[in-house]
């Protein structure tokens, strides 16, 4: 039976995936900040057969993570695909933003990427073909007033998926980058995001969902390195 693990699994973009993921017929293996919503998310899909593991961490804390990970990779699930999907944004001008706030986001939605794969490839490395999917932002290739921070985070993201997918290619392991126009989630209204944006007209987190499954789906001899999805409306 196929495994995934997905990060920043208790809500959004994750959780949908979650779902999508269980009515394919994948078991699951879920790591996100808040277990309460982690098992709201997990108790309805048990329900239909699937198994899924989960564990509390915050990717935010470098020096716990990799404990939590190893915890999460001993339940007896070997994952085949791995989705690096939490992260986080932040809206300031570079020249007054906090030290703390970038370095907060560069763990977030860079460095604890980075730990994720170091934990995941010796399993990885042992399947016959196995994915990693990193998600990643239209901003990555876009200059945005006061979205500096995270345009620079999701660009170096990008460029780890390509230098990583160069090292990994001959151990049979495939990295896709899934690169995204504005999803209405819960982001949006984080302390660390002032926008005005109209959310309807955001690509709703089920379409991010599927787009995540189709990548996972791909047959073994080929891989989608990088798959962009907008809204029909454009950028925001």
């Amino acid at each position: 039976m196929a495994s995934v693990l997905i990060t920043g699994a208790s809500r959004g973009i994750g959780a949908a995936a979650a779902s999508r993921f269980a009515a394919a017929g994948w078991d699951l293996l879920l790591l996100a900040r808040s277990g309460s919503d982690l098992e709201t998310v997990a108790a309805p899909l048990r329900t239909t057969g699937r198994r899924v593991e989960w564990v509390v961490a915050d990717l935010t804390d470098p020096q716990s993570l990799p404990g939590h990970l190893s915890d999460l990779l001993s339940r007896g699930l070997q994952p085949t695909v791995v989705i690096n999907n939490a992260g986080a944004a932040y809206t300031g001008e570079l020249a007054t933003m906090e030290l703390s706030s970038w370095q907060w986001l560069l763990q977030l939605n860079l460095t604890s990427v980075f730990q994720v794969c170091q934990a995941v490839l010796p399993g990885l490395r042992q399947q016959a073909s196995s994915l990693i999917i990193n998600v990643s932002s239209h901003a990555a290739r876009n200059a945005f007033p006061e979205w500096g921070a995270y345009c620079t985070t999701k660009a170096a993201l990008e460029s780890f998926s390509r230098c990583l997918a160069a090292e990994e290619r001959s151990h049979g392991i495939r990295v896709s980058t899934l690169t995204l126009g504005a999803v209405d989630t819960p982001l949006w209204v984080t302390e660390t995001v002032h926008s005005s944006f109209d959310r309807r007209a955001m690509l709703d987190v089920d379409q991010a969902a599927e787009a995540l499954l189709f990548l996972a789906q791909q047959p073994p001899s080929q891989v989608v390195e990088d798959l962009t999805l907008m809204p029909a409306s454009g950028a925001f």
